[in-house]
């Protein structure tokens, strides 16, 4: 079973909602960069995650979304994001908006990720989105959870990461 097959069977895939979007993205030619777990995922062992976590510019994100709504994929406004959805599929795709993640995408780099080529935030960018959500008291405790989880996997295999770090974060992971 190929990456690709692997994350649409999870996904009750009846649409391959990953190749749509890299498709949205490529004929739009939208800037975009992959951020969160799946993006993790591209420098450390993989771990299963339905959320796909994107950094678009803020300037092609309307664009997107009216590619998206052509490709009969649904589209959810927030302040910081787009959700865009599939029935056919339960995978969660969500643009971030979020200035703070903008200047990833310039850095970013064409990496494979489940099978798929695509842009991925380096790796200490990687890291930084993680740090922010993790310090989001807002954000679920287990999501948190995963997001530490996710640092500490890159620092163990970039260890170089850790200086960029929180000291309170390093000295979390130092007890674990």
């Amino acid at each position: 079973m190929t990456g690709k097959e692997f994350i649409n069977s999870l996904a009750n895939g009846k649409l391959d909602i990953i190749q749509v979007l890299l498709d949205i993205l490529d004929e739009t030619h939208s800037r975009y960069c992959l951020i969160g777990g799946l993006a993790v995922n591209a420098y450390v062992e993989p771990v299963v995650s339905l959320d796909l976590d994107i950094v678009a510019a803020v300037e092609d994100v309307d664009v997107i979304c009216s590619k998206a709504l052509e490709e009969g994929l649904t589209t959810e406004r927030f302040e910081h994001s787009l959700n865009v959805n599939s029935k056919d599929s339960d995978l969660r795709i969500q643009l971030r908006t979020d200035s703070r993640y903008q200047e990833f995408i310039a850095r970013a780099e064409t990496r494979e990720v489940l099978g798929y080529k695509m842009k991925v935030a380096n790796v200490r960018d990687v890291v930084q989105g993680k740090v922010w959500a993790y310090m989001d008291t807002e954000r679920r405790r287990s999501k948190r959870q995963k997001d530490l989880a996710d640092i500490l996997r890159i620092v163990e295999a970039f260890p170089e990461v850790s200086a960029a770090l929180p000291e309170k974060l390093k000295e979390k992971l130092d007890k674990e």
